[in-house]
């Protein structure tokens, strides 16, 4: 069900399924709800795809904003 949505979704919007790391995103998505705060997952999702958008169309930008929202995450104090 999840990789028809994200299909879809690709499809929708105009983005390469391909570019999409659902394992990395669903990482991300657990690291801050469970290190910061459950609400913190959605937003951390958007401003890391927001921030990859901004620094280029390259999944390199999309993967080093993840890692660096991960970082963050983890090492948030709580």
């Amino acid at each position: 069900m999840l990789e028809e949505w994200v299909r879809r979704l690709c499809d929708a919007l105009g983005v390469p399924v391909d570019a999409v790391d659902v394992d990395g995103v669903l990482d991300l998505a657990r690291e801050a709800a469970h290190n910061v705060d459950r609400p913190a997952a959605p937003i951390t999702t958007y401003v890391v795809g927001y921030a990859a958008g901004r620094r280029s169309d390259d999944a390199a930008a999309a993967a080093d904003a993840a890692e660096s929202a991960t970082r963050l995450a983890r090492d948030w104090p709580g």
